[in-house]
């Protein structure tokens, strides 16, 4: 029998492990750097984050959650030390906040529009001409207005042009740990889940290093998710005030990126169904209106756009279901496969804990239509977390393959199907144990 000395001993080297890798990672350099070192990084990144997550998950004693927050909290300050290494998102960001701060709509014009001239920094625009750092020039922005309104907020911050954007994703993400700590206990889940986000890899990378965005959309899911969890009176004033205060939250969520949405058939029976509608929306319509009424159809940005470059409508979309039916049936039958579940959520969800059946929709959606980008999954890791159901970071972690197949010369498609569906078995034959053997915690 491992003694909770030896636990703990296990936890620490699969700290440290994590820590040496993501430095060795960053001092990489980019993607085009040290491509085939960087792969076996990785791995071990996901190596040692399981090895100690796991051994942490069995310490027992009133530090262990206090330590697992400040552990990620490390992570996210080291991550903030070096600049964004696996993507230029960040660019975009930065334009899209300096173009606000100047009273622009940043759905009305591309970067390379000749109406921007004068906004040009040098630093985003370092070459002849039209030449910039941001990627997708000739097209307007594709992000929400709730982010839109982060990255303002961000361009007002003073300090050197990527370190605001990268602090604050850092804070955001070791802020979602500390409110996982609190929508646990409220929901009944042993808090050390919190460990699957903490210390989670995407979220080390994704976040203060890369920046990505999506760290605000998952802290207003939890954020939502906790004020539902909380313990309201009986008084129906009450109800309706916490229930408003959620589904605002949720809508801020959906407001930076869309993929929170999935959460509406795990909440649509929940008893404060109305009022985490009507919170939603207020939230939503009340981002949408001053572009709508600014720049009228264009506020959808680049967002028709995105959907054909990303081929919704072939079998490449949906690698695993293209191994079994022609182009256009699979994508029919990726967003059948989708919508089912979808309903048997809804059908199925228990009402105490939506996250459950969220992390399912959410984590399905992910295996049809396996995204290359990785830190689309951050809202998926959150959710994992706080439904302390550690298999469906499989799901997170297959990403990785798939974005890195340009840098190693892999073919995308084939990556892709092998990567998801090497984590979708993997869900899978855990969640068929646990139904086996009994309850696996943390699994």
């Amino acid at each position: 029998m491992v003694t909770q000395r030896r636990w703990s001993v296990l936890a620490a080297a699969g700290f440290a492990g994590l820590l040496v890798c993501s430095v060795v990672g960053w001092r990489l350099g980019g993607l085009d750097h040290a491509r085939w070192p960087r792969a076996w990084v990785y791995a071990g990144q996901w190596t040692a984050f399981v090895v100690g997550a796991l051994a942490i998950r069995r310490v027992s004693g009133s530090r262990v959650v206090s330590l697992i927050v400040l552990g990620g909290a490390l992570l996210q300050l080291l991550a903030v030390l070096w600049p964004p290494r696996t993507t230029d998102d960040f660019y975009r960001y930065l334009w899209d906040g300096r173009v606000q701060a100047h009273g622009i709509d940043p759905y009305r014009y591309a970067p390379i529009d000749p109406a921007l001239t004068s906004l040009r920094d040098p630093w985003l625009f370092p070459g002849p001409g039209d030449h910039t750092l941001i990627n997708h020039r000739a097209v307007p922005t594709i992000y929400p207005p709730v982010a839109q309104l982060y990255f303002l907020l961000v361009h007002l911050v003073p300090g050197e042009r990527r370190l605001p954007l990268q602090l604050a994703a850092a804070l955001l993400a070791v802020a979602t740990s500390m409110l996982l700590v609190v929508a646990t206990r409220r929901t009944g889940v042993d808090p050390r889940a919190v460990v699957w986000w903490a210390w989670c890899p995407t979220v080390v990378l994704e976040a203060g290093n890369d920046a990505h965005v999506d760290v605000l959309g998952a802290f207003f899911c939890v954020a939502g998710l906790a004020v539902l969890a909380g313990r309201i009176g009986e008084r129906s004033a009450g109800r309706s005030r916490a229930g408003l205060a959620a589904g605002a939250l949720l809508g801020a969520a959906v407001g930076v990126k869309f993929l929170p949405g999935l959460l509406g058939p795990a909440l649509a029976r929940h008893r404060w169904r109305w009022a985490l509608l009507g919170g939603a929306t207020a939230v939503l319509a009340g981002s949408y209106l001053p572009h709508l009424l600014a720049v009228g159809p264009r506020v959808f940005g680049f967002l028709p756009g995105y959907l054909a470059e990303e081929r919704f409508s072939g079998a490449d979309r949906y690698p695993l279901l293209g191994l079994l039916l022609p182009g256009p049936v699979a994508a029919v039958a990726g967003v059948a496969v989708i919508a089912a579940v979808a309903l048997a959520v809804w059908w199925r969800a228990d009402p105490a804990r939506p996250v459950a059946g969220g992390v399912v929709l959410v984590g399905v959606t992910f295996c049809v239509l396996a995204p290359e980008y990785p830190w689309y999954a951050l809202v998926l890791v959150v959710l994992a977390a706080l439904a302390d159901q550690a298999r469906w970071l499989a799901i997170a972690a297959a990403g990785w393959p798939a974005y890195l197949v340009g840098s190693l010369h892999l073919p995308i498609v084939g990556t892709r199907a092998v990567s998801y569906g090497t984590a979708a078995l993997l869900v899978l034959a855990v969640w068929l144990i646990r139904r086996r053997v009994g309850t696996v915690t943390g699994c």
